[in-house]
């Protein structure tokens, strides 16, 4: 044996001595099972003995699923996205991780699914931290009463029925009675509000999503908006986890101190997603077939919308949950559930729609619990009688229907109750500003529109705020910044509005005679 061989021996047996003494015995323990049936995006699973409720399980090709059902002798999971790979007999973890979003400033703009993924193939999202999906809401020590107003720019509901930020509003109606277009407008109209706003869409089609974006980046609103799609081609468990992922997001906004408003479209879709998802999980039903605890879930979801005091950043997060009724039907079991959760409630009525009212609100079933604290208070000043003389007329108006003769007060509130209703009518794409609604609602209060014929309400209307943005621009300036009536002020309006008006009959009298 040469020297050269034998020095390579040694260096050799030095080499695997320095390698056994530094060798370290590591002991992994993992939480695992197996699948003992899969179908319809719903595991059954034997073992994970350990998992929590709510936690991330491991499947085979990276692919995630989240555990719901604990029971003694299997574990119930949904998998979140595809799942025609998984077999019985595949090797399940529990991570011990429970569901979270990851959320950043970057967000804006984006698309988004429920576990925070772009779609819109803009690329990554820069995650700056990560949200639970399902927590408990904030405790009453942490929040404040409402006290500053959401502006929908819709007059009806700034008006009649305001929101607050903070509130939780429920939009109700039937099918295609212009919910997803209160919401819509709402979040058109806070351009340079320091109000960001998530859009949820649960089981919507890809098309109504598409078309969203695009309105919102036509109006450059998605420049402080976000939306988070769950489609109805996305699975049930996507759906399912959509609403709370809305939150998590605007939880991200109001706990930096910030403003955020969040749309649920819709709770409906988002209940028959979780009766699917518990059905196939064999929970026992209850009435109309949902799981006993689909209350809880919209609870805990809505009791995230707060306001928070001054401590505690004094951001506030609001909620303008969706739900669609039946023929009407808000007695049905969702509906009811959604309306004793809620702190108001905007009812959009089919005949009213179908009559050419749009937005159809009746204003007599609608309600706001805790916007009136927060309503700018000129709007409080010039439309707080109006809610009353709209439900005065809807009563008198029906009664006229079988009366021959009427006197003449009620034939006078009769005729201004139909200029009033007409004056409500609004697109969707064209929300009013704050300043421009004080002058229809004052012109209505004061009894400068009953003299225009009904037909004419609408041009009244738009040449009134042509008037006022040409000619009056300093009486703007001082509603958007005093945002109260004094003596001076209601002055200045008055004469603009007399002025205006005087000239309006006279022209279009005088046209009617040519």
């Amino acid at each position: 044996m040469t020297t050269q061989t034998k020095q390579s021996n040694v260096d050799l047996a030095q080499f695997l001595k320095q390698k056994i003494s530094d060798f370290e015995q590591k002991n992994s323990v993992s939480n695992v099972g197996e699948v003992i049936e899969i179908g319809d995006g719903v595991a059954l699973i034997n073992g994970l003995s350990q998992v929590m409720f709510g936690e991330i399980l491991e499947f085979p090709n990276n692919t995630y699923g989240l555990a719901l059902n604990l029971r003694k002798e299997s574990v119930g999971a949904v998998v979140l996205g595809a799942f025609s790979h998984i077999k019985s007999g595949d090797i399940v973890k529990s991570t011990g991780r429970i569901l979270e979003i990851g959320v950043s400033q970057d967000m804006i703009g984006r698309v988004v699914n429920p576990l925070g993924q772009p779609l819109d193939g803009k690329g990554d999202i820069k995650v700056k931290k990560q949200m639970r999906l399902d927590k408990v809401a904030s405790g009453i020590i942490t929040r404040q009463s409402v006290n500053q107003p959401v502006q929908t720019g819709i007059k009806a509901i700034d008006g009649l029925i305001p929101v607050g930020r903070g509130q939780r509003e429920l939009i109700i109606g039937d099918r295609s009675t212009g919910k997803s277009s209160i919401a819509l407008t709402t979040i058109l109209n806070q351009k340079g509000e320091n109000l960001t706003c998530i859009y949820v869409a649960i089981g919507q089609k890809e098309s109504f999503v598409a078309q969203l974006k695009a309105t919102l980046e036509k109006f450059g609103a998605m420049e402080y908006s976000i939306i988070v799609d769950a489609s109805a081609s996305s699975s049930p468990a996507l759906q399912y986890l959509a609403p709370m992922a809305g939150a998590a997001i605007g939880e991200y906004f109001s706990e930096k101190g910030e403003d955020a408003l969040v749309v649920y479209d819709d709770l409906t879709k988002h209940a028959w997603a979780y009766r699917e998802i518990s059905l196939l999980l064999r929970r026992p039903t209850g009435r109309e077939a949902y799981p006993g605890d689909i209350f809880y879930l919209h609870s805990a979801l809505l009791e995230r919308a707060a306001k928070y005091n001054k401590e505690y950043g004094g951001g506030s997060l609001t909620a303008l949950p969706i739900i669609e009724t039946q023929q009407g039907d808000v007695s049905a079991y969702i509906p009811t559930n959604v309306i004793s959760i809620t702190d108001g409630q905007i009812y959009l009525e089919t005949d009213l729609f179908n009559s050419g009212q749009k937005p159809a609100i009746n204003v007599g079933a609608s309600v706001s619990r805790v916007g009136g604290s927060a309503q700018t208070k000129i709007i409080k000043q010039v439309a707080g009688k109006l809610r009353l003389d709209l439900a005065q007329y809807r009563e008198l108006a029906a009664f006229a229907q079988f009366a021959s003769d009427l006197d003449e007060a009620t034939r006078k509130q009769i005729e201004r109750g139909k200029r009033s209703m007409l004056l409500l009518r609004q697109g969707w794409d064209k929300p009013m500003a704050l300043a421009h609604q004080v002058f229809v609602f004052w012109a209505v209060a004061h009894g400068y529109v009953d003299k225009v014929k009904e037909s004419d309400i609408k041009i009244y209307e738009q040449e009134l705020i042509e008037t006022v943005e040409r000619s009056h621009k300093d009486i703007v300036k001082t509603i958007i910044s005093e945002k109260k009536m004094d003596e001076k002020l209601e002055n200045k309006i008055k004469q603009v509005v007399e002025n205006f008006s005087n000239d309006f009959i006279e022209r279009y009298q005088n046209e009617e005679k040519l």
